[in-house]
Formats: C-alpha cells, sequence, structure tokens
C-alpha cells in the first residue's frame, strides 16, 4: 500500500516543526542531544550491518558463479525397469531378513 496515501511520508516545514516541539516537551532540553546521539549511533549501526550484509551476499553470488560445474554421475545406480518386470525379478525382503519369491 502507497504510504503516501495513507497521509505518511509527506512532511513539510510546519510538520516537523511541530514534530521537534513536542519531543522537546516530552524529552527536555537535556535529553535531546543524548538522543540524538543514540539515534545517529544506532542508525550507523545499522547502516554497517547493512553494508556487510551486502557484502556477504555478492560474495557468495561471486563464489557460485565462479565455482566450475562439473557433471559427475551418480554411482551405483541401476537402470530402470519396465514396471511390469520390476516385481517378478527381485525377491522381496521382509523385516527378519527374509527372501521369499514374489508370486
Amino acid at each position: 500500500m502507497n504510504m503516501l496515501a495513507l497521509g505518511f511520508g509527506n512532511f513539510g516545514g510546519p510538520d516537523l516543526f511541530i514534530i521537534l516541539l513536542i519531543v522537546l516537551v516530552l524529552f527536555g532540553a537535556k535529553k535531546l542531544p543524548e538522543l540524538a546521539r543514540s539515534l545517529g549511533q544506532s542508525m550507523n549501526e545499522f547502516r554497517k550491518a547493512r553494508e556487510e550484509f551486502d557484502r556477504e551476499l555478492h560474495t557468495a553470488a561471486n563464489d557460485v558463479k565462479n565455482q566450475p560445474q562439473s557433471y559427475q554421475p551418480a554411482q551405483n545406480v541401476q537402470p530402470a525397469q519396465p514396471a511390469g518386470q520390476a516385481n517378478q525379478s527381485q525377491p522381496q525382503v521382509t523385516a527378519g531378513n527374509e527372501q521369499r519369491p514374489q508370486v
């Protein structure tokens, strides 16, 4: 949903002034520098984490691109048999390791 349609994200000069005035009244003049400092530090940490995530993502993508793609056929794979012949040629193995021919 578009944020502008709800009225958010369209702040002008008077709107920001009123918000800053409310913050000043709520927290006081002595707390504002401390709040601004902690907000700046948290934004800086978020930016660093985002850049590190992007860097890891790009290096992983480059590793996948640079990896040689070699075809290794599977070992111990028997060729498929038609459905009617598969049950007739192999004996059935039960839980007691007894082998009985299928009927």
